[in-house]
């Protein structure tokens, strides 16, 4: 039945169907359909009002505005989740792509204010308000009011809803800058009715036909107060600074590597913080915690510890002051460590620069994390141990085995949890969902989801070097491991997590799901031929020009679908917040410019997601069940609510 169905979808698709998938190109534009998805093609601005034009604005500008999303300074949780696995160079050629496009500009719409309401709102943009220390816009966006260069934007052709909003994100904390933050310091003293007059008079105004941002700004008029911005400086550099590399001894070189492997950094730093110095928060179903600082400051950081004291924390999962540590810092896989690379690791955080942040106390509900209940947890759930040796195995796989289950702690969330979240060794590595992301990280034993056999080696190897093969991409939690952590693993401990983790995978023909007699009447009383025609536009509008009409994908650019694992997973968490979300495969040093998704939640509703998604996962071969519109409704309300 599975089978009819699929030919009757493909004739239909084929004769229904006017618009035909754009021949792929290697270019910038193509890597950032992820942006222009929601800011219009070009960048030329949302359809809706609230996305903002990028194409021309200052490159100085765009890069500061993608740093302080990235690093939390100017809050919008789908473009943090977007830019979060990204390096600042290439967030610097995102910007240079988007201020390099000439594109037209939209006509303003009629004002609809009262005219003493526009008049007040051009006396501020031209005039200010010095009674209350308000500058007029033009003195630092230009008389014409389109920015200038390197770092400040156009006010013109853009809707008032969006300026609406970021004035009001000013206001109210949501949108910050470098510091002295001056836009904070102006939007804070406007009343409501000088944000309405200002908006409403921008937007009404027409863009000059030489819209372009000045070289640079004027000189202030004499007897004015200049503001000192620290978005400017940043804007001024704008590339990455170069950095000597430290000279380390070998055995903290060693420990630099290990830091690596276990993904220290990633955990132990804050959005837009100083390296390795905490207060990174980690929800938990108990509450949330916060990473500690492991740089050697004496105060706030490990500068007192010995490296019996780390050691004691390891393997021990007890502070230098005898607390008992949070298993959230996963002491659970790292007893495993051995004592010469703990001695190491530790070695190599003593040469980090020492930075002062006190410790963030933890956030959880009581009794959680009560000294009481820790010890409690301890005594049922961790018992301390060294890594055993196999003997009957290969001096390869051994390295493997202890790279995985100690340092790499990858069960920590490839094995399912019980109630009070210890991991539940008995389902070592079958999968499990992570608590609170609402992502499934697969079972590394079947091949059917994300186990190794001959097959697979090679494409996970390359995932978990570069971030993308041929049928996957690092997405969610996982683009974060890649991009802190697996990308600089040598190729011997690459193999050799390769080889351990694909003998614990059975070998044979991978099965795949089947579709059961529920999921044929569910598939065939959805196939009536407007809606599977409707179904297959919908596929070809929004991801055959990037994942091909017969899934095939792009080699180095997208994952193909036809028999894919992702696709064909019984689980669909990962699938539906991959379409909802969209994003980027991390920034590797063997993909630097990675290929972008859209975020499909602000294009399609939740009943056409799951149309399309039940469209792949039963075509070009694909035989899976469909994804209801109940699922994906409880991934977005899930998301939306943390």
């Amino acid at each position: 039945m599975i089978k009819v169905l699929q030919k009757i979808l493909f004739l239909f698709a084929a004769t229904s169907l006017s618009c035909v998938a754009a021949p792929f190109e290697d270019s910038m534009a193509q890597r950032l359909q992820a942006c222009t998805g929601c800011h219009g093609a070009q960048g030329r601005a949302g359809p809706d009002g609230y996305y903002p034009r990028l194409a021309g604005k200052p490159v100085g500008y765009l890069y500061n505005q993608l740093l302080n999303i990235r690093e939390g300074r100017r809050h919008y949780a789908l473009m943090e989740g977007l830019l979060e696995p990204l390096s600042n160079a290439y967030l610097l050629e995102i910007a240079q792509h988007f201020s390099k496009l000439e594109v037209p500009y939209p006509s303003p719409l009629p004002a609809s204010a009262p005219q003493e309401l526009l008049a007040r709102g051009r006396t501020l943009v031209t005039q200010g308000d010095p009674g209350q220390e308000v500058p007029p816009c033009q003195q630092c966006h230009g008389e014409a009011l389109t920015g200038a260069a390197p770092h400040v934007p156009g006010l013109l052709g853009l809707p008032r809803d969006y300026l609406n909003a970021q004035l009001g994100g000013w206001r109210s904390g949501q949108r910050r800058a470098q510091s002295p933050d001056c836009m904070g310091h102006i939007a804070n003293r406007l009343s409501n009715r000088d944000v309405a007059a200002v908006t409403h008079w921008l937007a009404a105004q027409p863009v000059p036909a030489n819209a372009k941002p000045l070289a640079a700004l004027p000189a202030w008029p004499t007897g004015t107060k200049a503001l000192h911005c620290g978005s400017a400086a940043v804007a001024s550099a704008m590339a990455t600074v170069a950095v000597t590399p430290q000279v380390l001894t070998p055995q903290a070189a060693q420990g630099a590597y290990l830091a690596r492997l276990g993904n220290c950094e990633t955990c132990h730093t804050a959005l837009g913080g100083t390296p390795y110095a905490g207060q990174r928060p980690i929800e938990t179903p108990f509450g949330t915690a916060y990473s500690t600082n492991l740089t050697p400051d004496p105060a706030t950081g490990l500068g007192n510890w010995t490296k019996d004291d780390f050691w004691q924390a390891l393997h021990h999962g007890q502070a230098k002051d005898g607390r008992l540590l949070s298993p959230v810092f996963p002491y659970p896989s790292y007893t495993r460590v051995t004592r010469e690379d703990a001695d190491a690791l530790f070695a190599y955080l003593q040469n980090l620069p020492p930075a002062n942040q006190p410790r963030r106390p933890a956030r959880m509900r009581w009794p959680f994390g009560t000294q009481t209940a820790l010890r409690a947890w301890q005594t049922l759930f961790f018992t301390p141990q060294d890594f055993q040796p196999d003997a009957a195995q290969s001096k390869v796989w051994n390295r493997g085995a202890y790279l995985v289950n100690g340092l790499g702690h990858c069960g920590e969330c490839h094995t399912p949890r019980n109630l009070l979240g210890a991991t539940q060794q008995a389902k070592a590595l079958s999968g499990g969902l992570i608590p609170m992301q609402n992502w499934l990280a697969p079972s590394l034993l079947s091949s059917a989801a994300a186990g190794i056999d001959a097959r697979h080696l090679g494409d996970t190897l390359q995932l978990l070097k570069s971030g993308h093969a041929s049928q996957d991409t690092s997405n969610g939690p996982m683009a974060l491991v890649v991009q802190g952590s697996t990308q600089y693993l040598n190729a011997a401990d690459l193999q050799a997590m390769g080889v351990y983790l694909q003998s614990l995978t059975p070998s044979g023909k991978q099965v795949k799901p089947k579709a059961s007699a529920k999921t044929a009447a569910a598939n065939h009383a959805s196939s009536a031929p407007a809606v599977l025609t409707n179904v297959a536009e919908l596929y070809v509008k929004h991801c055959a020009d990037c994942h091909g009409r017969q899934g095939q994908g792009v080699p180095g650019a997208y994952p193909a679908l036809a028999n894919n694992r992702a696709v064909l997973s019984a689980d669909t968490s990962n699938l539906i917040q991959t379409v909802l979300h969209g994003g980027f495969a991390p920034v590797t040093q063997a993909n630097p410019k990675p290929f972008g998704m859209p975020p499909m939640m602000l294009m399609l509703s939740d009943a056409e997601i799951a149309q399309v998604l039940s469209y792949l996962r039963n075509s070009w071969g694909n035989q899976s069940a469909p994804v209801t519109e109940s699922e994906v409704s409880r991934l977005r309300e899930r998301q939306a609510s943390r």
